[in-house]
């Protein structure tokens, strides 16, 4: 539709209809089948307001979409068709690694072919909306929602964040069919119906960046706690993942559900109105999070909705999920003069600017196609890309004596032991992938029994969770989603795993986190490997000579005795629905896990927060002098167990010293560090070189080190290869004591290393 035309709509409506473009509904409450996460009181919403909201949430399925569409529009006066947002965050029906799991990747490309396939599924399945990705930077593995983030690092987080914008909206202004003034759905008459021209189907989905802003540095970790910190390291380092998904072209922002300097983000005109629209000209939707207008009377910020509807609105918040509050106060907000029409009718406009960008106008149902959704379900390119990024993302922990990659068949004379709850576990997905189909999901022992002459038994040997690992576990079981096993299951299988080792080569052990122990809510205060699996691995240990462990898992944990009893560790996360297959190819070596750590793992919980890119104090330890007075630790060294980029490959590699072109950088200009990097193993591998730089000396104080560079490169067994990074004042600039952000003259230091540990070797002068 032409802007005029979609102006002369706009001014057409009438209250209640503008004000229904500002509501999303759960599924439920327009007669479909959706997923209702999060917790909300009864809404409230009248029938005539009803009949026109603006769009709903996790209703998903070709044909349930159409379904509820058509109803929607027999219904709705204005005839301005629904908008269908999902959680739709690493996958569709097609599910990919987490996220956590792709910033090991250290490759935003995938992200971006990930997002791109991700995007083709959910279109055809009706989804208009994604909820993803994800910005939040994340330092503190209690956090549940850990799964979600890419990482601690401010640089690669904005590189993900770019990519999976990109992918998800690739080709969305390609539309189905022109847009055509006859077919603008007006009040007099019916929009016109969909069309399919197999040469314009509609493509790309529209992208929400959330959570804004800084969700992921809530206090002790625990989910929906207080956010505190100085404006300059928000901006330094929480923001900029924001700004990245901004600057690439997201259609939605959605506020986060904590506070930012003691004003919750959903009531928070300067984070909303000063930076985002302001500093940044974002110009499209703000949505809430779940129920979170209604929340800044929890907060203490509102006494009542209509308080809380009101600084929602004056923040710049286009649209109200889930609550009654725009519902229920707007209409009286404006004819009291606290809100003005004008602000109304841009809120609105920003959401009818999203479906006529969408096509919505012209093809209601945009593309959601029973026949295509079914050509497109987990189709074999798909699952290939799935494949692909769990290589990609597996970080390999540990690997004595070089006991991976094992001997892949039954003629090797070698006797293979599966044992644990993920070695057939389908409900190893993470707990965010709620449209995924876990009937398709290759697990372990699928892969292992499709491997043909591969000589192996298989048990679980104890469940994954006891009573004492989650709090909610009687409540899970109650209610069916979970079942606990008997005293007499629990005894056969403890003596079938224990026989199993007894009779092995080698014992490989598929351990972990448990899905529900993560993700939204999901905040932990131990962060050992849960249940009765520790004990699991300890007497099997006693009974093999060779253990691996698999290790699943949607956030870092301390792995200190996981780390002395197994001989080879492969970090695997969850891996996603072809998880099983790429476990196998690992550990046989048909593939080399490629995976670097996009979190630092702790010792202890203790440390937490713990990221590589910290600031020294005035009293750093160097971890070796024997005195107290320092920033340490008395029972546990400052470092992690393993650091931030930190993993093994099948390869090895030697990394020569760090050449700079020039020791003097000029303003504005440039200088080239390189290193040789050579293979010094007998396979072909993949190395991923990591630039770290130093500012020694700031207005302000500085990190130790921080990432601005990765490149991968592919050597040949014996073949050297050469790391070249192009170093830029830009990469050198910060918020200053001035709070302007800009490069200051001084001494830096340069690393090219293996991970964030390395040394920093070579020095340059910004002059």
């Amino acid at each position: 539709m032409k802007e005029e035309k979609l102006r002369e709509l706009l001014h057409s409506l009438s209250m209640t209809e503008k004000i229904g473009q500002l509501i999303q509904v759960p599924g439920n409450m327009l007669h479909a089948e959706g997923q209702e996460l999060g917790v909300r009181d009864e809404l409230g919403i009248g029938e005539e307001l009803l009949k026109n909201v603006g769009s709903t949430l996790n209703v998903v399925g070709a044909e349930q979409v159409r379904r509820v569409q058509e109803e929607y529009l027999k219904h709705s006066s204005a005839k301005i068709p629904l908008l269908f947002m999902a959680d739709i965050i690493y996958g569709f029906r097609t599910v990919y690694p987490i996220p956590l799991a792709l910033g090991c990747s250290f490759e935003p490309e995938l992200l971006r072919r990930l997002c791109a396939a991700t995007a083709q599924e959910s279109v055809a399945g009706g989804a208009q909306v994604t909820f993803s990705p994800m910005g939040d930077l994340v330092r503190d593995a209690r956090w549940g929602r850990c799964l979600e983030s890419t990482g601690e690092d401010p640089t690669m987080n904005a590189a993900y964040v770019r990519a999976c914008v990109e992918g998800f909206q690739e080709g969305l202004s390609g539309k189905t069919g022109e847009p055509a003034e006859s077919g603008a759905a007006t009040k007099t008459g019916e929009p016109e119906q969909a069309r399919h021209p197999e040469n314009a189907p509609a493509r790309g989905i529209a992208s929400c960046v959330k959570h804004f802003a800084a969700y992921g540095a809530a206090e002790g970790g625990r989910d929906y706690n207080t956010v505190d910190m100085s404006e300059r390291r928000l901006r330094q380092d929480y923001l900029p993942s924001y700004r990245a998904g901004v600057e690439a072209g997201c259609e939605m922002i959605m506020t986060s559900f904590n506070i930012v300097d003691g004003i919750p983000s959903t009531g928070n005109r300067w984070l909303m109105q000063d930076v985002l629209r302001k500093e940044w000209g974002f110009e499209g939707v703000v949505i809430t999070d779940y129920a979170a207008i209604a929340e800044l009377i929890t907060h203490g910020v509102a006494r009542d909705k209509k308080e809380a509807a009101q600084l929602a609105m004056e923040a710049g918040v286009d649209i109200d999920m889930c609550t009654g509050c725009y519902a229920g106060s707007l209409e009286e907000l404006i004819k009291e003069g606290k809100i003005s029409q004008e602000q109304l009718d841009e809120a609105v406009w920003r959401v009818l600017s999203l479906k006529n960008k969408l096509g919505l106008f012209e093809d209601p149902f945009r593309g959601a196609d029973a026949a295509a959704e079914q050509e497109l379900y987990l189709r074999e390119e798909f699952r290939a890309l799935a494949r692909e990024a769990a290589v990609k993302c597996s970080v390999l922990l540990e690997n004595r004596n070089g006991l991976l990659p094992l001997a892949p068949t039954a003629g090797s004379g070698a006797k293979l032991a599966l044992i644990g709850p993920f070695a057939d576990n389908r409900d190893a997905l993470g707990m965010w992938a709620i449209h995924g189909d876990q009937d398709a999901v290759v697990t372990i022992r699928q892969a292992f029994s499709e491997t043909p002459g591969l000589d192996f038994d298989w048990t679980e040997g104890c469940e994954t969770l006891l009573a004492d690992d989650y709090a909610d576990l009687p409540a899970l079981v109650e209610n069916g989603g979970r079942s606990c096993w008997s005293e007499e299951k629990k005894e056969a299988e403890w003596s079938r795993a224990m026989a199993l080792a007894e009779g092995a080569d080698v014992a490989v052990l598929a351990l972990g986190e448990d899905t529900v122990q993560g993700g939204e809510g999901g905040s932990r205060t131990r962060l050992t490997i849960p249940g009765d699996q520790m004990r699991l691995l300890r007497e099997v240990r006693k009974r093999v000579s060779s253990v691996v462990v698999v290790l699943f898992a949607g956030r870092p944990l301390v792995l200190d005795e996981v780390k002395e009893l197994a001989d080879a560790v492969l970090l695997v996360w969850y891996p996603g629905t072809e998880g099983g297959t790429a476990i196998r190819d690992m550990l046989f070596g048909v593939s080399e896990p490629q995976g670097r750590l996009s979190m630092s793992l702790p010792r202890s919980v203790g440390q937490l927060p713990l990221y590589y890119n910290a600031f020294s104090t005035g009293r750093p330890y160097d971890g070796k002098t024997v005195n107290r007075f320092f920033s340490r630790y008395t029972d546990c060294p400052n470092t992690p167990l393993y650091p931030y980029g930190y993993g093994l490959s099948y390869h090895t590699a030697e990394y020569g010293p760090v050449q700079l072109d020039s020791h003097t950088l000029n303003g504005g200009g440039s200088i080239t560090a390189r290193a040789a990097v050579t293979n010094t193993g007998s396979r072909d591998g993949v190395e991923t070189v990591q630039l770290y730089l130093q500012d020694v000396t700031g207005s302000v104080v500085r990190p130790v080190r921080e990432l601005k560079g990765v490149k991968k490169l592919a050597l040949k067994a014996g073949e050297t290869g050469i790391a070249e990074f192009t170093i830029t004042e830009e990469m050198l600039s910060f918020y200053g004591k001035d709070m302007q952000y800009r490069a200051e003259p001084g001494l830096f230091r340069v690393g090219i290393c293996p991970d964030s540990s390395g040394e920093l070797g070579a020095e340059f002068e910004l002059v």
